[in-house]
């Protein structure tokens, strides 16, 4: 179900791309637009990974600068049936991450210094298993591509304000139109472009905790996540926005409702998901299971950090 959401939702996206194009140009229009836009969706294709990383200062780590996080992300792969992916740790004190990458053979799985700190292996396992259901789900490319849309839309619309016209017709939107479109169609490309990574985000809790094993590992971390998400501000998120998608919990500061104007489902919500999924699967509580442990991974932490 939630693939035939996303799919519903983004076929609505493209359909509200051409329609802002075919308002400002007729099929003309529309036909130049999704040129425009195909030629930066390719770019996005091969770039968006590197541009990403490159935006938060992440640094690629290997077993020997990472040995615990590095094993553990392969052993995870392993079990996820993915390549190993890159690896790469950002030093930003906000406890999160993301995944990005074209394709399960070109991707990258970056965590934050704050999420080594304060996580235990457990919920660090969560955390990293949620992340590769995204490669799996190849969720870092539909969000690549939505975005990229949803800022198609938004160029197109204020293109509007100054070449608006049909000219197939000659019946422009006309000046209250154009003003109405400027406003409306990039407000409803943000809106679908949410409902999809809200969509993709319950997807990649479930088979995250499949991966793991152990659904409540994911709920702890995220319930962990969010608390500090909310006191820790992450200033490169606020600063690039069109990001907070990307992320495991929302790196920006004042979103805590399950609503429209969201990128993510509420973590109540989610822990809730998870719950009723461990239940099913009779799985131990968080903090149990059988990840094993290959020692600290960095400073210690005041309360129970990575060591267990």
């Amino acid at each position: 179900m939630s693939y035939l959401k996303t799919a519903i939702l983004l076929a609505g996206l493209t359909g509200l791309f051409m329609g802002v194009g075919y308002l400002i140009g007729g099929s003309g229009g529309a036909l130049i637009a999704l040129l425009i836009a195909a030629a930066t969706n390719l770019f996005a294709y091969w770039n968006s990974d590197r541009m990403v990383l490159s935006m938060y200062g992440a640094h690629e780590v290997d077993q020997r600068t990472a040995p615990d996080l590095y094993h553990l992300v392969a052993e995870l792969a392993g079990r996820a049936g993915l390549p190993m992916p890159r690896v790469f740790i950002m030093d930003e004190a906000q406890p999160n991450a993301f995944a990005t990458g074209r394709n399960p053979e070109n991707a990258a799985v970056a965590v934050t210094t704050g999420l080594m700190q304060q996580l235990s292996r457990e919920e660090l396992a969560g955390v990293i298993a949620h992340e590769l259901a995204h490669i799996r789900n190849h969720d870092t490319l539909l969000m690549t591509i939505t975005a990229t849309i949803a800022g198609a839309i938004s160029m197109l619309a204020q293109f509007g304000m100054f070449f608006g016209g049909n000219r197939d017709n000659n019946h422009g939107p006309g000046i209250i139109g154009s003003i109405a479109m400027m406003i409306l169609a990039p407000l409803g490309a943000m809106l679908v472009q949410m409902a999809i990574s809200r969509t993709r985000e319950y997807a990649a809790d479930d088979l995250g905790a499949r991966i793991c094993g152990q659904p409540m590992w994911l709920a702890s971390a995220l319930g962990k996540i969010a608390n500090a998400a909310h006191r820790v501000p992450n200033n490169e998120a606020e600063r690039n926005p069109a990001t907070a998608h990307m992320f495991i919990i929302n790196p920006l500061s004042g979103h805590g409702m399950d609503n429209l104007f969201t990128t993510h489902p509420s973590t109540e919500n989610r822990i809730a998901a998870l719950q009723q999924l461990a239940a099913q699967m009779g799985a131990m509580p968080a903090n149990r299971g059988t990840i094993p442990r290959r020692g600290p991974w960095g400073r210690p932490s005041a309360s129970r950090g990575p060591w267990g």
